[in-house]
């Protein structure tokens, strides 16, 4: 089972979700990927992921996070002892997230959210200081990334699988050339 988590402000609806989605259904294995639309709330988010989960082996299991989501995703991972590909995780949202307390939308649409300030000490809570077995992780990070910081993404992922991609940027626009590599390590092929 593939689990996809977007990232914050984002939604099924991005470029790497679609992508993931559409290749899935071209594999015949549409009923093998789940990508829930996440709550704000970073404590429902976690529940809408655990939710997904339930039942499922965690050597059947990886979860693909993006961005915030690559912050749920090592939570997780950790959590269930299951693989995780980050795609430009964060690494410290509480820090980079805090100027967006308030009201927000969506980057494909128009719908309106509230970030509120009490989510940041759920960010908190789900802080992974130290990876325990980097053998299950794979890092994929891009040094144009305006976003966040590729260095600080690589650094919290020591040995980890990483690929660090020459400029790009944050939604890894060329993401779909990387289906291969992700694929692979999803179903434990590399």
């Amino acid at each position: 089972m593939i689990l996809y988590l977007h990232g914050f402000r984002s939604s099924p609806d991005s470029y790497k979700a679609r992508c993931m989605l559409v290749h899935m259904a071209k594999l015949g294995r549409s009923d093998e990927i789940a990508c829930p639309d996440l709550s704000p709330s970073p404590a429902l988010a976690i529940q809408q992921a655990e939710a997904l989960l339930a039942g499922h082996k965690a050597e059947d299991i990886c979860i693909i996070g993006s961005s915030l989501g690559g912050y749920y995703a090592t939570w997780l991972a950790e959590k269930y002892g299951c693989k995780a590909i980050l795609l430009n995780p964060a690494v410290k949202p509480p820090r980079d997230l805090e100027s967006y307390v308030g009201v927000t939308t969506y980057y494909h649409s128009d719908r309106v959210f509230e970030f509120k300030a009490e989510y940041m000490a759920e960010l908190r809570a789900l802080a992974v200081e130290k990876i325990s077995q980097p053998e299950r992780y794979f890092l994929i990070a891009a040094t144009g990334d305006e976003v966040l910081d590729w260095r600080e993404m690589v650094a919290h992922y020591p040995r980890a699988k990483q690929v660090v991609i020459e400029g790009s940027d944050h939604g890894i626009a060329e993401f779909a050339d990387y289906l291969d590599q992700v694929m692979a390590f999803a179903d434990g092929r590399a």
